[in-house]
């Protein structure tokens, strides 16, 4: 029963990616272009190489600082989500923030990791200028359906709320894929309240 469930809730969110990333006030934002990045080499994550041509399951595998978050993915379903056409940016949470947040139940892992899944392909320049033009709180909604906020942590880091009011700060940026970009995060972000019911298209 619960994998009927959790394999019907990666086919919401298979048929949500590519839709809306926007503010939760309903506007529509259109996806922001990936920038420069034909002039703009990867940083590397853990000493290993991220190759913007792999999709970002490929690249988070060679991550030795993303095991756990690759295992929950794949567990959730979530992963075959990310194999499908579209576009995402995917704050991704290191296996010391896994560790750190505890353990938890398997009965939320779609939703939770949906959650961390925003719609669209934003790079730091993309989400700096969201931020700007938010007033300092960009509201993100995630493919989970819920809200993540952007804003700024100090001069030069971009820091993500979650619906909790816990925060993580971004401590690599703009890991390009051909499916989107990774933004490594140190902490865990998870949604709250009750399950929302995906939009699809």
């Amino acid at each position: 029963m619960k994998r009927a469930a959790i394999a019907g809730f990666a086919a919401g969110i298979a048929m949500m990616i590519g839709g809306a990333l926007g503010a939760v006030s309903g506007h529509y934002t259109e996806p922001q272009a990936e920038t420069g990045s034909d002039a703009v080499m990867n940083p590397m994550i853990g000493g290993q190489a991220m190759l913007p041509d792999r999709g970002i399951l490929e690249n988070l595998s060679a991550s030795p600082m993303h095991g756990r978050l690759l295992a929950a993915l794949k567990a959730s379903g979530v992963a075959a989500a990310l194999k499908s056409n579209g576009q995402f940016t995917i704050f991704a949470p290191t296996n010391a923030a896994f560790a750190a947040a505890g353990q938890q139940p398997k009965s939320n892992l779609a939703r939770r990791m949906s959650y961390l899944i925003v719609p669209g392909k934003y790079d730091s320049v993309a989400l700096l200028r969201l931020i700007s033009e938010a007033g300092g709180d960009a509201r993100l909604r995630t493919a989970e359906g819920g809200v993540l906020v952007a804003r700024m942590n100090g001069p030069t880091n971009i820091q993500i709320m979650d619906e909790k009011g816990h925060t993580a700060n971004i401590a690599i940026y703009d890991v390009r894929d051909k499916n989107g970009i990774v933004h490594v995060v140190d902490h865990m972000i998870e949604p709250s309240g009750p399950v929302r019911q995906l939009a699809s298209r």
